[in-house]
């Protein structure tokens, strides 16, 4: 027995992780009879107006250095840590939404590690009671096909400082600004087997942070960080050396270091004579967003590295169920609730919902979760269009309302380098503008030079009467007829006389253009779209063009 013991210790093969796949193999020629294994932890800033343990208010981007800062922060000797209960309630909310087990009491310990930007020479953490357990994050999205991916833990924990090197006068600057600032560990079991669902995997958890309002999201400001282990094996052998690569703020960058890890790791198992014995070194990497590659920057530390201890400055978080119940009610619409909701309810085309849970999803997200006033975001902006009663006494047409929200309102603040939380056009605007269309009072083309003037020139004014001021209201193709009724389509010119502006303006351009009306009447009807033209830039779009290509029609009849 005891040989056998030596024999494992002298073999890697036996000190590998125990591993059970859950998901099944599916090639991807990329790699062809390699699999890859990825697993995520996520670090996500809590959004609250205080720190995690101290009544520092958290910072914004860009504020002076070393402005919100305590002295437990500091790290001074004597001062003791106080638990931010609002940032408990933000974490739990995300838990709930992550559908994870949430055990009665959890504890902090001490992570120790020695870097300049850590006052006190260890995190507050926690590695052995974590908050809440045994999470599952579905991930169904265009694509790719859906699949789960199971939550390890959540915990609560401290972010670090701050540190910046001028390379020019060879010194380090610490802001403590971001020092005990609330953090979220979320971490993921190895079960995502590509970058892509690696990116899916993460913008999903992004709309679910959002979407409770624990946290904004934003990575490009640093408020999400990713972690992201990743290991490559032959099909049927088991897991290789996970390599772990830091601090990744993008979804681009996410997919881009997996890329690059996959490759290089099996380009180190390739070339080994051995695999029984040679193996990726485990390692922590970096990566170059210039080049797009990972680097080594340390051996990879276990648990004994960082002397964990429980922290003797903070006793045991219980949490009631009436805590947590209360909570669970709180919850907002999740995002797959609201994608099947769009899709049942409205009909809406999987692209159009995809719009608008992408626009969503970066919607504002106030401190301690707090509702934003108006509930800015573009589903709620949605709905109100759809549900509130039009000029005809009926909600409007869904797939109408979504058109002009994902191809015109989002076109045109796109063109504007603005997002939708800077559309100053109201619910009521919005709504009057798609009826008038609808109800042609002005045209398409008048409707979206409407739509620019007024993301231009806000103003609380009626649509209708916007589009009065600026002459905007169509012309109408023919006069009432003696009963009171719109005459839209007459037998003739003598059965109805047409309106005096639009008849001047389809006999000016009939006179302008002689040679064209001449090679109508001799029955070249594509020549008669180059007259409507010229009577549609004249109206400038206030026309309807059947209306006009019937009453060109007309007059060049009657003319003959």
């Amino acid at each position: 027995m005891l040989g056998h013991l030596r024999q494992c210790r002298a073999n890697p093969l036996c000190t590998r992780r125990l591993f059970h796949d859950i998901r099944a193999y599916k090639a991807d020629k990329r790699w062809p009879g390699w699999q890859v294994v990825i697993g995520i932890e996520t670090h996500a800033q809590i959004k609250s107006r205080h720190k995690l343990f101290s009544d520092s208010l958290t910072s914004d981007l860009g504020e002076p250095p070393n402005r919100h800062v305590s002295l437990f922060d500091a790290a001074f000797p004597g001062t003791l840590p106080r638990l931010n209960q609002k940032s408990v309630d933000l974490a739990l909310r995300t838990a709930l939404a992550l559908q994870c087990d949430i055990p009665s009491q959890s504890s902090f310990d001490r992570k120790h590690y020695f870097y300049s930007d850590l006052p006190a020479g260890y995190q507050i953490t926690q590695q052995y009671a974590p908050l809440a357990l045994n999470g599952r994050l579905t991930i169904d999205v265009p694509n790719i096909p859906s699949f789960a991916v199971r939550i390890k833990q959540v915990q609560l924990e401290q972010d670090t400082a701050k540190s910046t090197f001028d390379p020019r006068t060879r010194t380090a600057s610490i802001d403590l600004n971001r020092a005990g600032t609330g953090l979220m560990e979320i971490v993921s079991e190895p079960d995502l087997r590509s970058p892509e669902e690696a990116g899916a995997y993460v913008r999903m958890l992004q709309a679910v942070l959002r979407a409770v309002g624990s946290s904004d999201g934003n990575m490009e400001q640093g408020s999400l960080r990713c972690d992201v282990n990743v290991s490559v094996n032959r099909i049927g052998r088991p897991p290789g050396t996970r390599c772990e690569i830091k601090n990744l703020n993008s979804v681009r960058f996410i997919m881009a270091a997996i890329i690059h890890e996959v490759t290089r790791q099996r380009a180190i198992l390739d070339s080994a004579s051995d695999l029984e014995t040679v193996g990726v070194p485990q390692e922590t990497r970096g990566f170059d967003e210039h080049r797009f590659e990972t680097y080594k920057l340390r051996s990879k530390e276990d648990a004994p590295d960082y002397r964990y201890m429980p922290d003797p400055n903070l006793g045991v978080l219980r949490l009631t169920q009436d805590r947590i119940s209360q909570l669970r009610g709180t919850l907002p619409e999740l995002p797959w609730d609201t994608r099947k909701r769009l899709r049942g309810n409205y009909g809406l085309s999987e692209r159009d919902v995809e719009v608008l849970l992408n626009v969503d999803s970066v919607r504002e997200v106030k401190l301690d979760g707090e509702e934003v006033e108006g509930n800015s975001g573009a589903v709620a902006y949605f709905d109100r269009l759809c549900n509130e009663q039009g000029t005809n006494g009926r909600s409007r047409d869904p797939k109408v309302v979504v058109n002009w929200m994902t191809h015109e309102l989002l076109g045109q603040l796109s063109a504007r380098k603005q997002s939708f939380a800077d559309n100053q056009i109201s619910v009521q605007q919005m709504g009057e503008l798609i009826d008038l269309v609808q109800s042609k009072v002005i045209t398409g083309t008048s409707g979206k030079l409407l739509l620019r003037h007024m993301l231009a020139n806000p103003s609380p004014l009626r649509t209708q009467q916007i589009a009065e001021n600026l002459q905007l209201t169509a012309l109408s193709p023919f006069f009432p007829s003696s009963t009171g009724a719109r005459s839209t389509s007459p037998t003739s010119l003598q059965d109805t006389k047409p309106s005096p502006e639009l008849y001047g303006l389809c006999l000016d351009a009939i006179n302008a253009l002689p040679s064209e009306a001449a090679a109508v009447k001799n029955g070249n009807k594509n020549v008669l779209n180059k007259i409507v033209g010229r009577v549609m830039k004249e109206s400038r779009g206030r026309a309807d063009a059947k209306s006009v290509k019937a009453l060109v029609e007309e007059l060049l009849s009657v003319n003959e």
